[in-house]
């Protein structure tokens, strides 16, 4: 009677299992599958057990009892060969080259297991039962012992093959478990009265679900495995949005730089105006670029704010003349008005609020034909914090009430029925919201369908209380090219030969005296050789030597003291700061623009 309590026991525990297991949401894969069999087969064998002991207390065997005693073999053989299979997966399953093997083998064990079962049925099969103590014997029961030996033979050959894979994925109950299963079976022989069978394999079923087959922990390890997944999946979207950029932009950067030196020359009015649309056409693709790059580092959770401190004045400078541009051939009445006690130095991330507001111009400039947009700037100081009230308004086409909500969405573009020829992406507007929100700012429109539409951020700014030098080129305008420096030697450095002709021919303009090579080792061999620069520009993105490595490797020469500037196409956010880590002066983003060279050419010529 006492082997009953190993049975109550055992039921009280996989009932538990059972209930808590089956109630939980779980990963649907190939061992929680099997997992669940297991449950339902160690349910069976328990309820088979208990019925089977029970009965034999109490009543004399009967021909229904034994062949309920041959069932209760075949599930518990079943149960060893589907734990078999358990352990031949995962010590395996990241094994793409095995996994045939394992189906075939899989597949063979199965009939094989069918044959054996039959084979348990139609043996003999006998009960002891005198003075407390029963067990079943005779060839059917031999028959599953040989049969479990083999499955455990098995199992250990599976883990002893793969025990590095099995010990990384941290399936050491495994072994455990299997050691359990051989003990049981020597105390089968032993002890033929003691039955612990079904109690061995209910505490495996117990270890199990702590450890390997937790639903919770699988859970949170496929939602980590999805996570990681999503992160390189975003990584390589993103390295192959950089590497995108530079492809493109290296081309545009002929385009631009062509363009504008040859508009600088004595040309007809007409060429003029060509090169004017050139021009246009360029900054709207660098735009779309610029544009996807932020979307993905947006939805990768990667962009950054990057704060310094900035003259405000010459930002929004920029930003009208900017604007100005774009306008083209439009008869709009362009107001600007602008509070001139704005500080002139503040804090923060400048490229960013200027990009925001940028985008709001272009959409209000893109869907006004005629009437006026308005840029209006006002301040509001508190404490050591200036809020930049900055209100875009037109008379465009305004913006429907019930597409107000979806108007920050990615791809999605209003107006464009009305407007089917006006391009863009649909980005623009979804990048500044981030941006907005990013910066701890606050965005609102107000618009009237047809009658135009008003958009008003506003962004807090530190105030500086000592500012640093504010450079001469931030602060004043020069006409450059009247500058000549044919005493100054500027080295240029990059791989593609037409970005080579390209600075080149802008460098031309200030009469310098220009040599330019093709990679970074023939740069180390110029500066080893004892050639003089004033100033050099170098590409990173070359093959062989970086620009980074051939920066370091520069500065290893005894007495090298030439300011070297970052002239690269790797122009996503963030990239400026990067190369004034790496060791550069300074730094130009391909296309060149003639203002930014100006600068560079003045800080380190001049």
């Amino acid at each position: 009677m006492s082997n009953l309590y190993f049975q109550i026991a055992s039921l009280f525990i996989v009932l538990l299992i059972f209930i808590v297991y089956f109630s939980k949401r779980r990963v649907n894969n190939f061992e929680t599958k099997i997992y669940s069999f297991l449950l339902i087969g160690n349910l069976m064998v328990l309820i088979l057990d208990f019925f089977i002991i029970s009965h034999g207390y109490f009543f004399e065997y009967s021909d229904e009892i034994l062949i309920l005693n041959k069932i209760y073999s075949s599930v518990l053989l079943m149960w060893v060969f589907l734990f078999s299979i358990y352990i031949m997966y995962i010590s395996i399953r990241n094994k793409i080259k095995k996994i045939n093997l394992f189906k075939w083998i899989t597949f063979t064990l199965f009939f094989s297991n069918i044959i054996v079962i039959l084979i348990i049925f139609i043996s003999p099969l006998y009960v002891f039962n005198q003075d407390n103590v029963m067990y079943s014997y005779g060839p059917s029961i031999n028959t599953l012992i040989i049969a479990t030996i083999f499955y455990i033979i098995v199992i250990t050959a599976s883990i002893i093959v793969n025990i590095k894979n099995v010990l990384n994925q941290k399936y050491m109950p495994v072994v455990t478990l299997v050691i359990l299963m051989i003990i049981a079976i020597i105390i089968r022989e032993i002890n033929p009265g003691l039955l612990l069978v079904t109690s061995i394999i209910t505490y495996i079923n117990l270890v199990m679900f702590f450890t390997i087959e937790n639903p919770d922990v699988k859970m949170i390890n496929e939602l980590n495995i999805a996570r990681d997944q999503a992160e390189k999946a975003n990584l390589a979207k993103t390295d192959f949005l950089s590497s995108m950029s530079h492809e493109i932009r290296t081309p545009l950067n002929a385009i631009v730089g062509f363009s504008q030196s040859i508009g600088e020359e004595d040309v007809p009015d007409n060429i003029k105006q060509d090169i004017k649309y050139i021009k246009m056409a360029s900054n709207n693709l660098l735009e779309l670029v610029n544009g996807i790059l932020d979307i993905s580092k947006i939805e990768a959770d990667k962009l950054e704010i990057i704060n310094n401190e900035y003259n405000i004045h010459t930002l929004l400078d920029e930003v009208v003349t900017l604007a100005r541009g774009r306008l083209g051939d439009k008869p709009l009445d362009f107001r600007v008005i602008i509070d001139k006690s704005i500080p002139h130095v503040l804090y923060g991330d400048h490229s960013r609020l200027k990009q925001i507001i940028i985008n709001l111009l272009t959409n209000a400039i893109k869907y006004t034909d005629d009437g006026f947009v308005e840029f209006n700037v006002n301040m509001v100081k508190q404490n050591n914090v200036c809020r930049l009230i900055v209100t875009i308004e037109d008379s465009g086409i305004g913006i429907p009430s019930d597409k107000i909500d979806k108007l920050f969405t990615k791809f999605e573009r209003m107006g464009v029925e009305k407007y089917n020829s006006v391009e863009g992406t649909g980005l623009g507007l979804a990048i500044t919201k981030k941006l907005v929100d990013l910066m701890n700012g606050k965005i609102v429109v107000q618009s009237d369908y047809g009658i135009g539409s008003k958009f008003t951020v506003a962004i807090d700014q530190k105030l500086v209380d000592n500012p640093v030098h504010v450079s001469l080129e931030e602060t004043m305008s020069l006409d450059l090219r009247d500058l000549q420096f044919n005493n100054k030697k500027v080295l240029v450095v990059d791989d593609n030969k037409i970005n080579l002709k390209v600075a080149t021919r802008l460098l031309t303009n200030y009469a310098v005296n220009i040599d330019e090579v093709e990679s970074g080792q023939r740069c180390l061999d110029k500066i080893m050789a004892g050639e003089k620069y004033d100033l050099i520009l170098l590409d990173d993105m070359m093959p062989k030597m970086s620009g980074v490595e051939t920066l370091k490797k520069l500065k290893e020469i005894n007495g090298f003291k030439t300011p070297v500037v970052a002239l690269t196409a790797n122009a996503i956010a963030g990239m400026k700061e990067k190369y004034l880590n790496d060791g550069f002066d300074d730094y130009i983003p391909k296309p060149i623009e003639r203002k930014e060279l100006n600068k560079i050419v003045v800080k380190y010529l001049q």
